[in-house]
């Protein structure tokens, strides 16, 4: 006899949240990448070090925040984990800086010694060995896992403004690339990243992670990376589209609208609504956009298939979440928030900016993301 159809109805009225924040140590003279990791971490006291993470590079520490119920929570979380990793880090000679790609210059790419990094050494080659890239993750909790294969899909139109919203890594090699996130540029390399495919439920989720295991794609589930999934260790849908963010406040405005999302899309599948139907090359094209004008140009509009001024389709996010940011108590703070990014710029444009004032002096970019990473 067949399961019984899960009930998508029995999502909660409130989301829980998480992050995951991966940050770069660098020299604080030259902005180069530090292979340090395991002495910042072994530095962390101890309650912070049960939410640290090894990462894929020795210039590279992840802290988790726990399980968070409201964004007052989760920024002190987020604050409280970002200011003992950057003490660990100066006791190690690093900077701790929260970008989205490295910056200046790794020497240092070889991988952690552990068996599932040598074999994804080996098995991807100059992929997996380029410099360093941060990503910020928000995990949303959503513990039907059905529920949240179809949560996915209603993401897709909206996921390239987030990825815009995030852009912070125009700089790489010491110049700038001349797009917003080069971490998408980097990141995209990975046969298993990109934008999340449209599923008709979990078992055809399953069953196309089983078949780019078997053809190779990926060594397991885990190695799915795509821009939003029901993640694979947590009962959540992780959305992993967003450069890491230059400070607290920016982390905690793209979670709230994530949040925002996720929620809005549970009504949407509660209520029958379908998910759009996109051509994945079109999709693409529109992360490809986002990545590279940021929040500085135009973006495409995935329902209509043109385009608008970035802050156009950051305004229509805004409204479309809006019930879901009044649910949860957020909307005073995110209207604020996305206020004050419209009046600095995300943090591709405030890295170009500081980067003109400086007449080009890479290291005083770099302070200023150190400053923001750790400030109060």
């Amino acid at each position: 006899m067949a399961p019984p159809a899960p009930d998508l109805t029995a999502a909660p009225d409130l989301f829980t949240i998480g992050v995951e924040e991966e940050f770069l140590l660098l020299h604080p003279e030259t902005g180069e990448s530090l292979p340090v990791a395991a002495q910042v971490l072994a530095a962390l006291p101890a309650p912070d070090r049960e939410q640290s993470r090894k990462e894929f590079r020795h210039s590279m520490v992840e802290m988790v925040t726990p399980v968070c119920a409201d964004l007052a929570e989760l920024r002190a979380q987020l604050l409280t984990l970002r200011l003992a990793a950057g003490r660990a880090a100066r006791e190690a000679g690093a900077q701790l800086v929260s970008v989205g790609a490295t910056p200046v210059m790794e020497r240092h790419r070889s991988v952690p010694d552990e068996p599932r990094y040598h074999t994804i050494s080996r098995r991807f080659g100059p992929v997996a060995h380029d410099p360093a890239v941060c990503g910020c993750h928000v995990h949303v909790g959503v513990p039907d896992r059905e529920l949240a294969v179809q949560v996915c899909n209603h993401l897709r139109p909206w996921l390239p403004v987030v990825q815009a919203i995030t852009a912070n890594s125009p700089l790489y090699d010491g110049c700038d690339t001349g797009h917003a996130s080069w971490r998408s540029m980097q990141f995209d390399r990975w046969p298993s990243a990109g934008p999340t495919p449209h599923f008709e439920d979990a078992d055809d989720y399953d069953s196309t992670v089983r078949q780019l295991v078997a053809a190779g794609i990926m060594l397991d589930p885990a190695m799915v990376y795509w821009y939003a999934r029901p993640s694979a260790a947590y009962p959540t849908v992780e959305v992993r589209v967003g450069d890491a963010c230059p400070t607290v406040d920016d982390t905690v405005l793209v979670a709230a609208l994530v949040r925002g999302l996720v929620a809005t899309s549970v009504e949407q599948v509660r209520a029958g609504v379908p998910a759009p139907q996109l051509r994945d090359c079109l999709v693409a094209a529109a992360h490809w956009r986002a990545a590279h004008e940021g929040l500085g140009g135009h973006l495409v509009d995935l329902r209509s298939g043109g385009q608008k001024p970035a802050w156009d389709l950051v305004e229509e996010l805004f409204t479309a979440v809006t019930p879901a940011l009044v649910r949860h108590d957020d909307l005073a703070y995110v209207r604020g928030q996305l206020d004050r990014l419209h009046e600095e710029g995300n943090g591709a444009t405030r890295q170009r900016r500081v980067l003109t004032e400086s007449d080009g002096d890479i290291r005083a970019v770099l302070d200023h993301l150190a400053a923001q990473t750790t400030a109060r």
